[in-house]
């Protein structure tokens, strides 16, 4: 009744394609079953459009697969994937993980050889669940050819993939080794590239099938695995082909249902945006007019007066300072409002050059965060004024305009300027998470955090940080390292008894931070640094003035918190810090490379590797991953840390435009092995207005 049931829905579906009106617009790519573009349980060669996420979930009577697809270039994919294993149970001690099911994660990747030509198909390489305990872990190479509103891919699949074996594997003709595989299941964190495109290889294939009705597409597919030996259990295989519908509800939803193996129905939903298309939706003040008044040669009280309210309120900088000096007009101040710099120092050029004394011939905005001066762009003030009022036409002009190192005048003619307080407040809610732990899938942290930050000189700060719990599941986490079992000290796994606390001060620190020289940043602090450790620390960042590269090395002397009063502290101390490179290539738009090497919290040495992807919209996608010399059995489940994040720019939801960004963070498990110190600030994020602008 089932098949019967689905069938027809499906026959319904074509009959009212067939009925509707012809609407050509072509809807793009969709997902497979496990996450990833794709038919049902095959992929394909096609790419979603750069800066795609789409979250998926799927749904049988064995697995649910839970999945997060981002293309993070138009030729790489990338999936990372849990799957709910519902006839298995987490491990048997049900007293550790109750009845929870077993969770696998897994990543997967996708690159594209080529795209798709009048004659040559488009061509991509993957490999699927290329760490951890393998499941899924599998190889393809597939090839896509469209032909009107048909999607054609035919590819040959090793490991799940090609389970069933209906080929020869091609690489067996090179070495009679890729004729094997390991099939058993690998302990959780490790990687199985040696078994890439190894063993039994199967061809599989199929079409994707737009229909005259724009919502609605028709997927069928021949597959090359048998389900032989599935961790789920022997699972029947009626048929190799599957066949399924996927129905858009709104640009940014599908719905699918597919009948696969002949005897299993799946249902699965996805939701998409796409990171570089999202804009923000500001009600904000247009640019000033350009409306020059003559003025003379000296400031006058009142007009600037006006200009530092004006640079406040509609250029974004927070207590801005005016001076003169010879014949160079200066202004100093804080971006707040605007992620794009340029914007707020074309609107104080603006607001400065229609009051500017005449014997003013360059304007020279700085830039500063956290007191520090960061960048100085210089403006030709003939040039401006050019500019502003338009040229004849073909007879047009860059702007003479350009970025230096800092130049704030130590002492100046003039100057007026709004006092900056010293004391600053905020709050902002707080969400800690990870996932896939063996008591419960999801732990989770809900909180709220009021900070207070108070400057005793430019460059000497007190800051304090109270945390208030809301509510909480780690009352769960049952991990407790014994001696028998790990050699680590328990630097990370006591979070349990931490979390506990309902309030408690996360933060209370001095800092002294400056700029060092051309290029140079640094900072010393002193203080309970973070909810786990007190101790002293220091940092030193070398960043160029629009580089693309920057070094920078930290050095910490940290105890461990007294997680039962956290005012005191527990016998446990250490000292820890790393130097850390930071690479954009100019050749992957967007991208930020990070290689840390240092000695971590648990005293083991390593390296952390941290790349991330910013997006037009500045939505910043990243992952991480620490490899020290602990040994597996020490590190526990997991093997190694890693972890992923997006960070979205507030602006994006507010009507009105800041700085602020919420990051998310997804950490699969809780270990004591690769863990570093927190700390307050991070001078690489400090000095972001060093960085190339990006075009």
């Amino acid at each position: 009744m089932k098949k019967q049931y689905l069938l027809s829905i499906i026959a319904l579906s074509v009959a009212s394609a067939c009925q509707a009106a012809s609407y050509t617009a072509p809807l793009g790519p969709s997902q497979m079953d496990q996450g990833g573009v794709g038919l049902l349980q095959t992929p394909t060669a096609r790419m979603a459009r750069e800066g795609e996420f789409s979250m998926n979930y799927r749904d049988n009577d064995q697995y649910r697969f839970y999945s997060v697809n981002l293309q993070l270039f138009p030729w790489l994919e990338s999936t990372i994937r849990y799957t709910d294993v519902r006839t298995r149970k987490y491990s048997p001690y049900e007293d550790f993980s109750g009845d929870q099911t077993y969770k696998d994660k897994g990543i997967d990747f996708k690159l594209r050889l080529w795209q798709e030509s009048y004659w040559l198909p488009e061509v991509s390489v993957g490999i699927k669940d290329f760490g951890g305990t393998g499941l899924f872990d599998s190889e393809f190479i597939a090839a896509s050819k469209a032909w009107g509103p048909l999607d054609f891919t035919l590819g040959v699949g090793w490991g799940y993939l090609g389970n069933s074996g209906n080929i020869s594997n091609p690489f067996c003709e090179a070495k009679d080794s890729f004729c094997q595989r390991n099939n058993t299941h690998r302990t959780a964190g490790s990687f199985n590239g040696g078994d890439f495109f190894h063993g039994p290889a199967s061809v599989f294939g199929g079409v994707e099938y737009q229909t005259p009705w724009q919502p609605l597409r028709l997927k069928a597919e021949y597959e090359g695995n048998n389900y032989e030996g599935d961790f789920a259990g022997r699972l029947k295989q009626d048929s190799p082909v599957n066949v399924g519908a996927i129905y858009r509800v709104a640009d940014w939803a599908d719905v699918n249902l597919s009948y696969e193996r002949g005897n299993t129905v799946m249902f699965g939903v996805t939701l998409r945006t796409n990171f570089n298309d999202l804009k923000q939706q500001h009600l904000d003040n247009k640019k000033p007019d350009y409306a020059p008044r003559d003025q003379p040669e000296m400031l006058q009280h009142q007009v600037v007066a006006q200009q530092l309210t004006d640079i406040q309120d509609n250029a974004g900088y927070t207590s801005p300072h005016i001076q003169v000096k010879d014949r160079t007009l200066y202004m100093t101040g804080e971006q707040y409002k605007y992620r794009d710099n340029q914007e707020g120092v074309d609107r104080a050029n603006r607001i400065l050059v229609n009051n500017l004394p005449e014997n003013i011939d360059t304007i020279k905005v700085t830039d500063t965060r956290t007191r520090m001066p960061m960048v100085t762009t210089e403006t030709d003030v003939k040039s401006l004024r050019d500019s502003l009022s338009g040229y004849p036409l073909g007879q047009e002009r860059p702007l003479i305009q350009r970025r230096t190192e800092p130049d704030v005048p130590a002492s100046a003619e003039q100057g007026y300027y709004i006092d900056k307080s010293r004391l600053e407040l905020g709050w902002s809610p707080v969400l800690n998470q990870s996932f896939g732990g063996p008591e419960d899938f999801y732990m989770y942290q809900i909180g709220v955090q009021g900070s207070a930050n108070y400057w005793l000189t430019n460059h000497w700060a007190v800051s304090g940080t109270v945390f208030g719990n809301i509510v909480n599941n780690y009352d769960k986490f049952n991990y407790t390292a014994p001696p028998a079992d790990s050699n680590l000290p328990r630097v990370r796994t006591r979070i349990r008894e931490y979390v506990e606390n309902d309030v408690y001060i996360s933060n209370l620190q001095t800092t002294y931070i400056d700029r060092l020289g051309e290029g140079w940043y640094g900072q010393l602090y002193g203080g309970y640094l973070e909810m786990m450790y007190g101790g002293v620390g220091g940092e030193v960042l070398y960043r160029p003035l629009d580089k693309n590269w920057a070094i920078g090395v930290d050095g910490n002397y940290v105890k461990q918190r007294d997680w039962d009063n956290m005012m005191q502290f527990a016998d446990y101390k250490v000292a820890t810090g790393n130097l850390t490179g930071y690479w954009r290539p100019e050749f992957m738009d967007g991208l930020l490379v990070k290689a840390s090497v240092g000695r971590y919290l648990a005293k083991d040495k390593g390296v952390t590797f941290d790349v991330s992807k910013r997006f037009d919209s500045g939505v910043t996608a990243g992952a991480f991953a620490t490899f020290t010399d602990v040994s597996k059995e020490d590190y526990g489940e997991g093997s190694f840390t890693k972890g992923f994040y997006i960070s979205i720019p507030l602006d994006l939801l507010t009507v009105t435009p800041n700085r602020s960004r919420a990051q998310l963070n997804w950490i699969p498990l809780t270990r004591d092995g690769g863990q570093m110190v927190g700390r307050k600030y991070y001078l690489y994020d400090l000095t972001d207005e060093r960085a190339p602008a990006v075009e």
